[in-house]
């Protein structure tokens, strides 16, 4: 299905403030709202290696019995690795998909009802622009369920996943035109909420259209606290990276905010953290308990960053260095940290046995 909006959606905001991308990597200032105490530098238990020589891992999801997919973004496979870790195999080839810079097979959602539907979910770029389709791992043609989401070298966003309330979110990068975020009738620099089958959510801001929030830059991430809050990854461009807390309907202020700034009376949203560009470039979150881990591309990091509600308090920096760029990281079923490393993406230095898949125990 092809995008399509109307321009009274403008009307109905009054909100927000962000900024994202992937090229140049960002790393905000921290925010001042420190209510909640620094995370423990020693909750988290030495990574294990559960799988390596994975061609640039973007999307990461878990099937019911515990096992990972895992999207390679250039050569549009999927492979599956066993939940104790092993031998990464292909389970699926996404056809369709134009790998180009930033580009190429993104973000993987499974679906709620996996174990009646078998359908799992890729945002990827194709040829014309960026778009979602659902499958079975069993073979067959993908469904295209959204298209018309434009694409580019880079700003291409691509993280999806299910809510709490069942239905899918996307976020979407400004594909290097900034007057995209703030356009109501673009799908672009935007948080998607859409229906299993693609079409707008019921309870969107603006009925009929998919836009959730706007005004961002590039979103990489999504994760939902306990409470049912989501909160996600956007890449800043030139000073600071954020962590935004999503509410319906608010506008993050890109292109005419990035970072912590003025809100023009209210139009716009501040983020809950923010970082200098070089200590992050954040692409994957997760959360877990009152937890946020955030992976961090130029920061070279996985942030552990407390939530309290609302806010959040002062980011803690683990494995600074060690791994290389991080691009994604997801709670498993069994409650630990699954990691990617990204240093085949073309920015990266590549170590032996790059790219790979970390588990993380979480104490």
């Amino acid at each position: 299905m092809a995008f399509t909006c109307r321009r009274a959606l403008l009307s109905l905001l009054a909100l927000g403030a962000v900024s994202a991308c992937d090229a140049p990597d960002s790393d905000p200032e921290i925010s001042p709202s420190v209510s909640a105490p620094a995370p423990s530098r020693d909750n988290l238990g030495g990574p294990d290696e559960v799988a390596h020589n994975i061609d640039v891992p973007w999307g990461l999801a878990f099937l019911p019995g515990g096992d990972a997919l895992i999207a390679e973004r250039d050569t549009a496979r999927i492979v599956r690795v066993p939940a104790r870790g092993g031998d990464a195999k292909q389970v699926y080839r996404v056809p369709g998909v134009a790998a180009a810079g930033e580009g190429g097979l993104l973000g993987l959602a499974v679906s709620p009802d996996y174990a009646s539907d078998n359908l799992v979910y890729a945002f990827y770029t194709a040829a014309s622009d960026n778009r979602i389709a659902r499958f079975r791992l069993d073979g067959g043609e993908p469904e295209v369920i959204f298209d018309g989401i434009a694409k580019a070298g880079n700003h291409n966003g691509g993280r999806i996943a299910f809510g709490p309330d069942g239905l899918l979110y996307a976020g979407t990068g400004d594909a290097g035109d900034t007057s995209r975020a703030q356009d109501p009738s673009s799908p672009n620099g935007k948080i998607l909420r859409l229906t299993p089958d693609g079409a707008p959510a019921p309870g969107n801001p603006s009925p009929g259209s998919p836009v959730y929030s706007l005004g961002h830059r590039n979103v990489q991430g999504l994760a939902w606290d306990g409470d049912g809050r989501l909160f996600a990854t956007e890449f800043g461009q030139n000073e600071l990276d954020e962590v935004n807390l999503i509410r319906a309907g608010r506008n993050y202020g890109w292109p005419q905010v990035e970072g912590e700034g003025g809100t023009d009376g209210g139009r716009y949203t501040n983020p809950v953290v923010t970082w200098p560009t070089d200590d992050a470039s954040p692409s994957g979150i997760a959360i877990a308990g009152d937890t946020a881990y955030v992976a961090a591309l130029r920061g070279e990091r996985l942030w552990t960053l407390p939530l309290n509600g609302d806010t959040a308090g002062e980011p803690a920096a683990q494995f600074e260095g060690t791994y290389g760029r991080l691009r994604t990281v997801q709670v498993a079923p069994d409650g630990s940290l699954w990691v990617t490393t990204s240093n085949k993406d073309g920015r990266g230095d590549v170590r032996d046995g790059d790219d790979r898949v970390l588990r993380i125990p979480v104490k």
